[in-house]
């Protein structure tokens, strides 16, 4: 498939319906492991990319404009420091879109793992950690092996979310390392990192918006 930067705006603009959908979740999660405000702040972020969406990058055909705009669109409607991960993962995913107005197989490969590892690196976090880590890395090193071996991006990106969803469940499992929620100790463990889960749903939504429109132009 390939990817337009309208296809790229649609696909923005299915997560901000889904995180409305989510946003009591995410706060579910987060009241048991922070301030329960996880689903608001990221409703919050994708409410103000949905109003560019609709304004200033609606006739914007350069894919990196749009997801370097995305990115600090987030990040200035978003105080916490979820706004700075995302910013710089969507800002890394621009370099790979720059000056594209379509985005092939590769370049979408090598956009979300950009994205995965420029949440890493702003965030310091290992896999372990009990943070978005835990479901963004093994998506982007199974995005790499899969694609290499099949070269086929649809099946190669659902190995991977299925791969951010296994992380994502282990976070359950796992003693909170970062943030404030690493205060709780021992008591984090049985509840499901909010971050690690809002970057499933962002993932898992790509894939289904691929699966979608699979075999085509978008």
């Amino acid at each position: 498939m390939e990817l337009t930067s309208s296809g790229l705006k649609d696909f923005f603009k299915e997560v901000v319906e889904m995180i409305e959908k989510e946003k009591d979740y995410l706060c579910e999660l987060d009241r048991k492991l922070g301030d329960g405000d996880h689903g608001v702040t990221m409703s919050i972020g994708w409410q103000a990319v949905n109003n560019k969406l609709n304004n200033e990058l609606a006739d914007i055909e350069d894919c990196g404009k749009v997801s370097i705009t995305v990115g600090k669109t987030f990040l200035n409607a978003v105080g916490s420091s979820v706004g700075p991960l995302y910013a710089t993962g969507f800002m890394r995913g621009a370099k790979i879109a720059k000056n594209k107005t379509v985005l092939n197989e590769r370049d979408l490969t090598e956009y979300w793992v950009a994205f995965a590892k420029g949440v890493k690196e702003r965030g310091q976090a290992e896999v372990g950690d009990k943070t978005m880590v835990d479901t963004l890395e093994p998506f982007a090193n199974t995005l790499e092996v899969s694609i290499n071996n099949s070269q086929e991006f649809e099946a190669a990106f659902s190995d991977a979310v299925k791969a951010a969803e296994k992380g994502m469940n282990s976070t359950k499992d796992i003693i909170s390392k970062k943030g404030r929620s690493s205060r709780l100790g021992d008591r984090s463990i049985g509840v499901q990192d909010p971050g690690a889960t809002s970057a499933y749903f962002i993932l898992s939504k790509f894939l289904h918006f691929i699966k979608s429109n699979s075999a085509k132009t978008v």
